[in-house]
C-alpha cells in the first residue's frame, strides 16, 4: 500500500491512481494545491502495483546523451511562438503525419494547466510554449497505452518526473513511443497560480481600466475574460522575455488588450517561481535528474548558447537538445531541423538542473498565506533582493556594457570558453 510520509517524496505524477486495479486512490489537495494521493484502505488489496509505478520508489539510473545539439525551427514563426528553439513543434508534427498522436501541457478553461493529446496539426498549438504551473496528469498514461497497443506512434511530452512515472506505468517498452521531457527547473504550486491571477485581475478592475467586470472573486471569471497567458513572450527578445496576459475583446474592440506585460525579472509570479519559493516540495530531491527519467530525448533553452555558438544565436530562441536513445536519433535523423553539434559541458554549463535539483528558498518555511490574506505583498516581500545582490547585478551589466562597447566582450568571452573546455 502507498503511504506518502512525507511529501517530498511524492512528486504528484498520478502514475498510482493510474495503475490501481481497484480504483481506491484518489487525490487531494493541500493548502498550497499541490495534489497528493490517498488510499481507501478498506478497498485496497494490498498488490502493491502502486509502489511499483512511483518514481519516488523506482528511480532510474543515471545516463549520459549519447548526442547534444544546439538547433532550432527553421520556421521562424513557430520558433517566435515557442519558448526556446521550437523544437517540440517539429517533432510533434512529424509523428502526426505519420498517423500518430501526440500528449503535451495546455490550459484547460480555467486556465489550469493539464496535459492532454491531439491527432491533428491544429492542436499541437495550445502544447507550444511554457507553462510554469504542476500539470495534471489525468488520465493520459491510461490514454497513452491504449494508442500504443492500438500500434499507433504516440509522442509522450512532460516532466522528467512524469515521463519517469509513465515509464513505469507502461511496465514494458514500445517501439512505437518516443518519449520527451525537458530541462526542469521545478513546478509551481497550482493554488499559488490561481490566487495569482485573481489578484492581478482584481487590482486591474479596481483601477483605471474597467475592462474587467466588478466581480472577481472566482476563476469563472477570470477564464471567461483572458484571451491569452504567455511565460515567455519574446517581443523583447528570447533571453529578456516577458510574462503576458491578455484580455478578450470587449465592446466591439478590434484587439485583445494587454491586462500585464512585464519582464520576467519584475514579474512577481515569475520572481518567486525562479527563487525556488513555491515549488512542490519533491523538486527540492528530484528523482528524476540527470537523465534518470528513460526519456529518448531533452530539450529545453540553450542558455549560454552565446558563448558556445556566437554566430547561430539571434536572441530569437535555441534550443539545447540531447538524445538519449537510438530511436531519438532515427526520428532526428527524419526532421527538417536547422542544428549544430556540441558537447555536453557546453550545454550543461549554463543548465544546472539538468542533473542538479532546485534549492530551496530559505524563505520557503515563511511562504504562508490563509484564507483572506493577499499573495501578491507576501511574494514581493519574501523575494526581495539584498543591497549586495543588487550591486553585485548591477557590477555585472556596466562590466558586460564595457565590454561591448570596447568591442571586447567576444574576445574575452571566446577566452573563457576556451579555457573552461
Amino acid at each position: 500500500m502507498l503511504q506518502i510520509k512525507e511529501k517530498k517524496d511524492c512528486c504528484g505524477c498520478e502514475a498510482c491512481i493510474q495503475r490501481c486495479p481497484q480504483q481506491c486512490i484518489a487525490v487531494r489537495e493541500d493548502s498550497e494545491g499541490f495534489l497528493y494521493p490517498v488510499v481507501d484502505e478498506g478497498r485496497c488489496t494490498d498488490c502493491g502495483l502502486c509502489e511499483r509505478v512511483c518514481p519516488g520508489l523506482q528511480p532510474g539510473e543515471p545516463r549520459e546523451p549519447l548526442k547534444v545539439y544546439a538547433a532550432k525551427n527553421p520556421d521562424e514563426k513557430v520558433r517566435i511562438q515557442s519558448s526556446s528553439g521550437g523544437i517540440f513543434s517539429l517533432l510533434a508534427e512529424q509523428v502526426i503525419r505519420a498517423g500518430g498522436v501526440v500528449f503535451g501541457a495546455r490550459f484547460d478553461g480555467r486556465w489550469e494547466v493539464v496535459l492532454d493529446y491531439t491527432e491533428a496539426m491544429e492542436g499541437l498549438e495550445a502544447f507550444r510554449g511554457s507553462k510554469y504551473v504542476q500539470s495534471r496528469t489525468g488520465e493520459t498514461y491510461r490514454q497513452a497505452e491504449t494508442f500504443l497497443r492500438a500500434g499507433r506512434k504516440v509522442l509522450f511530452c512532460g516532466t522528467p518526473c512524469q515521463i519517469a512515472g509513465l515509464k513505469l506505468f507502461l511496465r514494458k517498452e514500445y517501439e512505437n513511443l518516443l518519449t520527451v521531457d525537458f530541462i526542469c527547473h521545478g513546478v509551481p504550486s497550482p493554488g499559488v497560480w490561481r490566487k495569482y491571477l485573481q489578484e492581478i485581475a482584481a487590482r486591474r478592475a479596481a483601477g483605471k481600466n474597467t475592462v474587467l467586470s466588478a466581480s472577481l472573486n472566482t476563476s469563472d471569471d477570470i477564464s471567461q475574460n483572458i484571451s491569452s497567458i504567455s511565460f515567455r513572450d519574446k517581443a523583447l527578445g528570447w533571453k529578456k522575455f516577458s510574462f503576458v496576459v491578455r484580455l478578450s475583446a470587449t465592446d466591439g474592440a478590434e484587439k485583445n488588450s494587454v491586462l500585464l506585460s512585464e519582464c520576467f525579472s519584475k514579474n512577481l509570479f515569475m520572481r518567486g517561481f525562479l527563487t525556488n519559493l513555491y515549488l512542490r516540495p519533491s523538486c527540492y530531491a528530484c528523482p528524476a535528474k540527470s537523465f534518470r527519467s528513460g526519456s529518448d530525448m531533452t530539450i529545453g533553452d540553450f542558455w549560454g548558447v552565446e558563448c558556445v555558438l556566437p554566430d547561430f544565436d539571434d536572441d530569437k530562441g535555441i534550443s539545447g537538445v540531447m538524445l538519449n536513445t537510438r530511436k531519438a536519433e532515427v526520428l532526428w535523423k527524419s526532421i527538417p531541423v536547422d542544428c549544430k553539434s556540441v558537447l555536453y559541458p557546453q550545454l550543461y554549463r549554463a543548465n544546472p538542473a539538468l542533473e542538479m535539483s532546485a534549492k530551496e528558498s530559505g524563505n520557503r518555511k515563511l511562504f504562508v498565506w490563509k484564507e483572506g490574506q493577499l499573495l501578491l505583498p507576501l511574494i514581493e516581500r519574501l523575494t526581495r533582493e539584498s543591497r549586495w545582490k543588487k550591486l553585485k547585478a548591477g557590477s555585472r551589466f556596466c562590466l558586460r556594457v564595457f565590454l561591448q562597447k570596447t568591442g571586447l566582450f567576444h574576445t574575452v568571452i571566446s577566452i573563457i570558453r576556451k579555457c573552461k573546455i
